[in-house]
């Protein structure tokens, strides 16, 4: 009788049977799944390529070097958008709740990260969403700059950045409002003379825009006041598309200097490269481009 109590008792703790586990890590499965981060039109951020299958590498080595740049370049700007003022005026108990409330809201803003991965379905490539302050053309054109004189290399695996001011939508109205908004600052300002420029688009996992198409409409959307030039432009149109979403930034006419933003260029440059480059320029002017979008961007004049 006490044998059989014992047993019962032994087998009610139920402490190390292996099925009463088995929920649990139901549970945990179901409360550790989540949205993966995507590229969102209003977005700007950073593409980047890399040495073939060191994406995951590459990924942490953009990581510490941005995050090492904003902390050079914009320090505690960031506190300072986000974080409440100090009033020295005298303050009553419902101003101290308000001030503690936005205190909450700006330790969990300094949280989010300027840079956030978001992956990609294609070999090589990489893109980094980024937040304010951070300008992805000014940021990226700082670390070549700084590679170009001589900075000391603190990465392997990273090749070529470009930055994007804006993404958007793959369509036609999604390309002309990107380029409302990127062009606008550049060569429609009030009092902007006249511009010579260039178009270079890329484009990735995509074939339903055709690459005469999106030249022809950025071209419009620059208008006519302005001038194409390949080899001495004053401004540098860079246009992403891959699959469903496009970029675009204007970068300066240090491009070509800067290697094409290409750090394993700037750091240990290729004769052949060069080569590839200065014979893309001459396709170019010639009108006979044969290298495919995404394997070399081109230099595109205006078609329209």
């Amino acid at each position: 009788m006490d044998e059989s109590k014992k047993r019962k008792s032994d087998s009610g703790t139920g402490g190390s049977d292996p099925k009463k586990s088995k929920p649990w890590r139901v549970l945990k499965k179901s409360q550790a799944s989540y949205a993966a981060p995507s590229i969102e039109p209003g977005d700007a951020g950073i593409w980047a390529t890399c040495e073939m299958g060191k994406e995951g590498k590459c990924t942490a080595e953009l990581k510490d070097l941005f995050e090492g740049y904003a902390a050079k370049l914009y320090g505690g700007a960031e506190v300072q958008v986000e974080g409440a003022s100090d009033d020295e005026a005298k303050v009553d108990i419902e101003a101290e709740i308000k001030r503690e409330v936005r205190g909450m809201k700006s330790k969990s803003a300094k949280k989010e990260t300027l840079f956030q991965p978001v992956k990609v379905d294609i070999q090589c490539v990489l893109f980094f969403k980024t937040r304010e302050p951070i300008e992805p053309v000014e940021f990226v054109h700082r670390i070549c700059q700084d590679a170009l004189e001589g900075a000391t290399k603190r990465h392997r695996w990273v090749k070529r950045l470009t930055p994007m001011t804006m993404m958007g939508k793959a369509t036609v109205e999604g390309l002309e409002k990107v380029a409302q908004s990127v062009l606008q600052p550049v060569f429609h300002a009030e009092g902007t003379p006249a511009k010579k420029f260039a178009i270079r688009p890329t484009r990735r996992n995509h074939n339903i825009m055709k690459r005469d198409e999106i030249i022809r409409q950025i071209a419009s959307a620059v208008g006519a006041g302005h001038s194409v030039d390949l080899k001495n432009y004053d401004h540098l149109i860079l246009v992403d598309v891959y699959r469903n979403v496009l970029g675009m930034s204007v970068v300066g006419s240090d491009f070509e200097t800067l290697k094409q933003f290409n750090l394993a260029e700037i750091y240990d440059p290729s004769p052949k490269t060069e080569e590839r480059h200065d014979a893309t320029r001459d396709a170019g002017r010639k009108g006979d481009i044969q290298a495919s979008d995404a394997e070399m961007p081109q230099i595109i004049p205006n078609t329209s």
